[in-house]
């Protein structure tokens, strides 16, 4: 893999600012490996991604950051440099649906997700068997014996211990406190078993069923205090018929909800992903 510094900007649209942020790049020797840009002509709001060559920069990390500051701030950006070599740490928080957690093990495994999994936690013990195979460190939090209040504040205490940048939970079924959703905004990814903003809540694929529809899918989204209403960064559709009864609902949407998963939790890890409002910009 290429050794990159991806530049991301959020900031008011005006004119010049992409020949500006060229300039800087092409003053100090960069490369551009990739570029992508967006409008919100609503908002008026600016995005922009970029990913240079690191080896091409008569600057460093550290040096880049120091020199693009006045430029940002003449343009009142909301931006960040990440280095393509840095590793994120994420914790995946799963229950007993099992097909989810499995799978970003085996992305992660592959090379595919480009990451760290420091942790697997389980809100029931036969997780384990999973952590063991790939050799990932599990917690067990019993939920039944502790009572959600203390089974979170030890999630909570978990993620700050192992440093997680990035907590997704995998099926993990269990509702968030504000207070913690507040903590990892923006850090906290969930897959819900429904093309949200359809079906949202408790047995999805029940409710589609009985609603008659003809296709199913999965959300990929940032987690909020508001259940099932963050910002959506991917989805997953799957056509169906009539024949299709709610247990073969569950069983094809399963590959809908492994797909979205994937996909947009390696969104967010390259930086591909920009919160706007409620919503996001996703350069895929």
């Amino acid at each position: 893999m290429q050794h990159t510094f991806r530049l991301v900007i959020d900031c008011p649209d005006q004119v010049g600012l992409v020949a500006r942020v060229s300039q800087f790049l092409a003053d100090h020797g960069g490369t551009i490996v990739e570029a992508s840009h967006h409008t919100d002509l609503q908002t008026g709001r600016f995005f922009m991604r970029h990913e240079i060559g690191a080896d091409s920069l008569r600057l460093n990390y550290d040096s880049f950051i120091e020199a693009f500051t006045p430029l940002a701030n003449e343009f009142q950006m909301n931006w960040k440099l990440t280095d393509s070599r840095a590793k994120q740490r994420m914790a995946l928080l799963a229950s007993l649906e099992s097909h989810c957690l499995v799978d970003l093990l085996h992305r992660w495994h592959t090379g595919e997700l480009h990451c760290d999994i420091p942790v697997i936690i389980g809100n029931h013990p036969q997780m384990k068997q999973f952590a063991d195979w790939y050799k990932v460190p599990f917690r067990w939090v019993d939920f039944k014996s502790l009572g959600k209040e203390q089974a979170f504040s030890q999630i909570e205490t978990l993620l700050e211990s192992y440093n997680i940048d990035l907590t997704v939970l995998a099926r993990f079924m269990q509702i968030l406190p504000d207070t913690l959703c507040q903590k990892l905004q923006g850090k906290a990814i969930n897959i819900h078993h429904s093309f949200l903003p359809s079906f949202a809540g408790a047995r999805p694929y029940q409710q589609a069923y009985d609603r008659g529809v003809k296709l199913i899918g999965a959300t990929c989204h940032y987690v909020t205090k508001d259940l099932d209403e963050g910002p959506i960064i991917e989805q997953s559709v799957k056509r169906i018929s009539h024949s299709d009864s709610a247990a073969d609902m569950v069983r094809k949407g399963k590959d809908c909800e492994v797909n979205a998963l994937a996909h947009g939790v390696r969104n967010h890890l390259e930086d591909r992903v920009i919160i706007h409002r409620n919503k996001t910009v996703v350069f895929a």
